[in-house]
């Protein structure tokens, strides 16, 4: 083949492509080219998508793992049951569970502490949510209280008027109902309220609110309108009921009545009718041997 002066003196033309017979295998060439391109591109998206599902599997049973743990716990394995369960419940039966549950433990609080147990399971009902809420759950804490600088136990943070606030843990909810009796004892802006009778649950509900204990402006009728829908006034008026029925109970013959007058104790009124001291006790039913000015006594028949 031979080459003019003009393809000596220009290299480029001396190509094929120039020449004008190679741009059909040229062609061919560049579209095999293009083939294996896209045979290698796909290829590695292809191994892209592979690897990143499976470190997404990877990850996702690492996190399962976590919860799975945090589900073993033992303080929220003990109550995520009978909470899941009452979900099944009407507010009305999660209402009735709770006060069947912590009726008794109000009741002697208020023997012990002199806060009507209506008022007690009200706040309880109300601030634990019936005993569903996180810190019920999780602290044991059915009262809302926070720590406060003198709390020194355990704790836990949850939001509230404002995020992350401190509120105390206990180990038992009677605890939470103990340190609730105390929390309101032990704060001079609360001690008005001791002036209100036991049964007079509204005053003591709208003096919580005027202490204090709550920012809600509703939180009094809140109160007052568990304790009237739910009658927990009843658990108030149980004992004062059983004094009432004991004082209306009929002499007989052989009974006197004598109503305490300061200084008397049981041990002097069963020397002065000259009865034995635990037949005085049992007939009137008295409890860790306590009684009270003006209260009437049965005196049992002499032996």
């Amino acid at each position: 083949m031979a080459f003019s002066k003009k393809d000596i003196d220009n290299p480029h033309r001396r190509t094929p492509r120039y020449r004008g017979y190679e741009p059909r295998t040229i062609k061919k060439k560049m579209a095999q080219n293009h083939y294996l391109i896209f045979i290698l591109f796909s290829m590695s998206l292809l191994f892209n998508n592979c690897g990143s599902a499976k470190k997404v599997k990877y990850n996702s049973s690492k996190s399962t793992v976590k919860v799975s743990e945090s589900i073993k716990a033992k303080p929220v394995k003990k109550v995520i049951k009978p909470t899941e369960a009452s979900k099944k419940l009407s507010i009305a039966k999660r209402v009735e569970l709770y006060v069947n549950t912590y009726a008794e433990v109000a009741q002697q609080e208020m023997k012990s502490y002199d806060i009507p147990a209506s008022i007690t399971l009200a706040q309880g009902i109300l601030e634990s949510g019936m005993g569903n809420s996180r810190l019920a759950i999780q602290a044991n804490n059915h009262f809302g209280i926070k720590c406060h600088k003198e709390w020194k136990g355990k704790r836990i943070y949850h939001d509230d008027d404002k995020k992350g606030e401190c509120f105390r843990a206990y180990n038992d909810p009677r605890t939470s109902y103990r340190d609730h009796s105390l929390f309101l004892t032990r704060r001079s802006r609360y001690d008005f309220l001791f002036d209100y009778k036991k049964n007079d649950y509204k005053s003591w509900a709208k003096g919580l609110k005027k202490a204090g204990y709550a920012t809600d402006p509703k939180y009094p009728y809140k109160l007052i309108s568990l304790i009237e829908r739910y009658r927990l006034d009843r658990y108030d008026l149980k004992k004062r009921k059983a004094k009432k029925e004991q004082i209306k109970q009929k002499p007989t013959l052989q009974n006197k009545i004598h109503q305490v007058q300061k200084g008397d104790t049981l041990y002097s009124i069963s020397k002065k009718y000259q009865v034995n001291l635990q037949s005085l006790v049992q007939k009137n039913k008295i409890e860790n041997n306590t009684i009270f000015l003006g209260q009437n006594l049965i005196i049992p028949q002499a032996q």
